[in-house]
C-alpha cells in the first residue's frame, strides 16, 4: 500500500507529510527543495512525482511509505496499486493567500485574480473528489486544515485509524504549530 498525500499547493500537505514522518511511517522525499521561509520546516516532495504522467516506473519505491502528490496529478496514478490517500482541505481564501505571499517573497509577478483562481480550484477540486470516490484501489480520508491545527490529538488519531499502521499519534500531534498557521480567513 502507498500511503498518499494529496491537496491544493499550500493547503497543509508538507505539515501532514512531517507528522507521518514523526508518528513512524517512512517518507519518500528528496531533499531537492528545501525548508525556507514559507515551509520553515521543510516540503518533503520527491522530485520524481512531477513526472508521474510520463513515468511511474519509480513508484514501486513509495511502497509502505508516504509520498506527498498535489491533487493535479492524482488522476495520473497508475491502477496497478493500492492506496491511502490523505486529502487535506483548506479554505480557499487561506490557500489563495498563502500562494500569493509566497510568490511576492520570492519576488515573482502575482498570479491571477484571487476570484478567478478560486472558481478553477473549485471546479478542480469538485472534478477529483467526484474521480476520487470512483476508484476501487483508492481510500480517501478527508483532513480538514482547521481542525487540524485546532485538535491535532484527534485527527491524528484518525489518521493512524485510516491507516491502521501504529503510528506514535502523540509525535504527530506534536508536529503542529498553530503560530506557523500565519494566513488565516477572516
Amino acid at each position: 500500500m502507498i500511503t498518499v498525500v494529496s491537496g491544493l499547493p499550500r493547503s497543509g500537505t508538507s505539515l501532514v507529510m512531517q507528522m507521518l514522518a514523526a508518528g513512524g511511517l517512512p517518507v519518500l522525499g528528496d531533499e531537492l527543495r528545501q525548508a525556507d521561509e514559507d515551509n520553515p520546516r521543510g516540503y518533503l516532495e520527491y522530485e520524481k512525482v512531477k513526472s508521474l504522467e510520463r513515468d511511474t516506473t519509480w513508484l514501486p519505491e513509495a511502497e509502505g511509505k508516504a509520498i506527498k502528490i498535489i491533487s493535479f496529478l492524482l488522476p495520473k496514478l497508475p491502477s496497478s496499486f493500492e492506496y491511502r490517500v490523505i486529502f487535506v482541505r483548506r479554505n480557499l481564501t487561506e490557500v489563495l493567500r498563502s500562494q500569493e505571499k509566497m510568490l511576492e517573497r520570492r519576488g515573482q509577478p502575482p498570479g491571477p485574480p484571487a476570484e478567478m483562481m478560486a472558481a478553477h480550484f473549485q471546479k478542480h477540486l469538485q472534478t477529483v473528489e467526484q474521480w476520487l470516490s470512483r476508484q476501487p484501489n483508492i481510500h480517501v480520508q478527508y483532513c480538514d486544515h482547521a481542525q487540524l491545527i485546532e485538535s491535532p490529538a484527534s485527527v491524528s488519531a484518525s489518521i493512524q485509524e485510516f491507516l491502521k499502521l501504529p503510528l506514535n499519534t502523540g509525535n504527530m500531534s506534536a508536529c503542529v504549530a498553530p503560530d506557523l498557521h500565519r494566513q488565516r480567513a477572516r
